[in-house]
C-alpha cells in the first residue's frame, strides 16, 4: 500500500475513532416556564367567549412549555393574587376579555409592578376596563370607544418580523368584532395590525387592531380581535396570541 494511502487510512480511523468514543452533545436546557395569572374578571359586559380564551392560553402553555398558567377568575381570586407578595410569583398577566373596574388589589402598584419588567397581554375586551383609570389606559395604549356590528374586514400586518404577526404573512381577512378606539396615539406604540378602510363606513384611513408598548422596563401586548369563538380557534390566532405572549414574557 503507498504512503499516500496509508496516511489517508489512517486519517479516516481517527476521524472514525474520534467519532465513536466522542459523547454526543448534550441539549441546551431550556429556560423554566414563566408564570403567567390569566385575568377572566368581568365588571361590564361578559363576554361569552371568555371560557374559550381560558382553554386556548391553556393549550397554548401545554404546548409550548414556555409558561404555565393560573387563573384569577372571581373578586376574591383577583384580589388575592394581585397583591404585592402574590405578584411576586408570576411574570405576567393576561387580561382576556375583561370589562369594567376590575378589582385590583392595588391599581397603581400593579401598573408599577408592569413597569419593572413584567408583561401585560390585553385580549379583545381588556381595552374596554377601566374606563375612568387613565394611567392604565396610557399603558395599555388605547380605549374601546365603540364596535359596530361584526363584519368581515381586510387586515394589514404592519411588522411581520414580530413574534406576534411573523407567521401571518402581508395581510388576512377576518370576520369578527372589531373595535374602534379613543386614547390611542400612534406615536406612542408599536403598530403590528391596523386596517386601511373603517370597518363600518369603509371610509380610507389607518385604525389600529392590535400593537405593543414598552412601558419602562415592561412589555404590553394588546390585540382587539377575538370575540368570536371561531376566531380564537383558528390556528393563525392562536400563533398571533401565543407570539405576543412570548414577547411579552421576553421569551421570544
Amino acid at each position: 500500500m503507498s504512503p499516500w494511502a496509508l496516511s489517508v487510512l489512517a486519517v479516516w480511523a481517527s476521524a472514525s475513532l474520534a467519532t465513536v468514543s466522542s459523547p454526543p452533545p448534550k441539549p441546551t436546557p431550556s429556560a423554566k416556564p414563566a408564570h403567567l395569572l390569566v385575568v377572566t374578571v368581568t365588571k361590564g359586559f361578559r363576554h361569552q367567549s371568555i371560557p374559550d380564551l381560558e382553554r386556548m392560553v391553556a393549550s397554548l402553555a401545554t404546548e409550548s412549555g414556555a409558561f404555565d398558567v393560573d387563573y384569577a377568575r372571581t373578586d376574591d381570586e383577583l384580589a388575592a393574587r394581585t397583591t404585592p407578595a402574590a405578584l411576586a410569583r408570576y411574570d405576567g398577566v393576561v387580561f382576556a376579555s375583561t370589562t369594567g373596574d376590575i378589582p385590583l388589589a392595588d391599581r397603581d402598584g400593579f401598573l408599577s409592578w408592569i413597569e419593572a419588567g413584567h408583561g401585560l397581554v390585553g385580549i379583545h375586551a381588556a381595552s374596554d376596563t377601566f374606563h375612568g383609570f387613565p394611567p392604565y389606559l396610557d399603558m395599555l395604549g388605547g380605549e374601546f370607544e365603540h364596535h359596530g356590528p361584526q363584519v368581515k374586514v381586510h387586515v394589514l400586518v404592519a411588522d411581520r418580523a414580530h413574534p406576534a404577526t411573523r407567521t401571518l404573512g402581508e395581510s388576512f381577512d377576518v370576520f369578527d368584532e372589531i373595535y374602534q378606539f379613543k386614547r390611542f396615539d400612534p406615536a406612542r406604540v408599536h403598530l403590528l395590525l391596523s386596517m386601511d378602510k373603517h370597518p363600518e363606513s369603509g371610509a380610507p384611513g389607518s385604525f389600529p387592531v392590535s400593537w405593543t408598548r414598552e412601558p419602562g422596563r415592561g412589555r404590553v401586548f394588546y390585540t382587539s380581535l377575538g370575540h368570536r369563538e371561531d376566531v380564537i380557534a383558528a390556528p393563525w390566532y392562536r400563533q398571533h396570541v401565543l407570539g405576543g405572549i412570548l414577547w411579552a414574557l421576553g421569551r421570544n
